[in-house]
């Protein structure tokens, strides 16, 4: 595998510096962000377990329930396959989440062999396992194996943010948003740090309702 892993401010500072040249919007959107976050995570079964809890509910639930399952040692493979249905809705997990988790847990993917993957193939084997779509396997691959040229075409502050930032009458469905995103390669992964942070800003700026 031949590409670019992120591995410290260093590289994010390199990227935002590449695309504020080749798109001089990005570099009106950095001077309001300023610096940008690293958001670099580790990798392995927790974190998709994580990111799975987190699909469709606040981030207080989400943070209360995975404090939860902290507390109740339920974060690895074997004490989610051997956990029960109480168990686990004590911890706060629906019947779908509960469903989700334990379809992780079985998939007994292998995290080592996903870092020598190239991020297509990274993607497509991790969207195989129920429960993981493809804004999880996408989010995986640009903050827990570090990869540059990812993006979450389907995210819709990313959307947004690309609308506001590009002037574009509308929001870019995500079909569009590959065809927009594809001009920020070889650092797509620091074009949507730049667009997280942009739309911070911007709500920020209009008031959040």
């Amino acid at each position: 595998m031949d590409e670019r892993i992120i591995i410290g401010d260093t590289c994010v500072a390199e990227g935002a510096d590449w695309l504020a040249s080749s798109e001089p919007r990005f570099k009106t959107a950095l001077a309001q962000t300023g610096p940008l976050p690293l958001r670099l995570k580790p990798e392995g079964f927790d974190q998709l377990l994580n990111a799975i809890i987190g699909q469709q509910v606040s981030v207080a639930s989400a943070n209360a329930i995975w404090g939860r399952m902290v507390g109740l040692e339920l974060t690895t493979e074997d004490t989610i396959a051997k956990a029960s249905d109480d168990d686990l809705r004590a911890a706060g997990l629906s019947q779908q989440k509960m469903r989700y988790a334990r379809a992780l847990a079985e998939a007994r993917i292998d995290y080592d062999a996903l870092r020598d993957m190239p991020s297509e193939t990274v993607i497509k084997s991790l969207t195989q396992v129920t429960g993981i779509g493809q804004w999880t396997a996408e989010i995986y691959a640009m903050f827990s194996l570090g990869r540059a040229d990812v993006f979450a075409h389907g995210d819709l502050a990313l959307q947004e943010a690309a609308r506001v930032l590009l002037e574009l009458e509308e929001r870019p469905k995500e079909k569009q948003m590959k065809v927009i995103a594809a001009d920020w390669s070889p650092w797509r992964s620091v074009a949507a740090r730049v667009l997280w942070a942009y739309y911070r800003v911007v709500k920020s700026r209009e008031g959040i309702r």
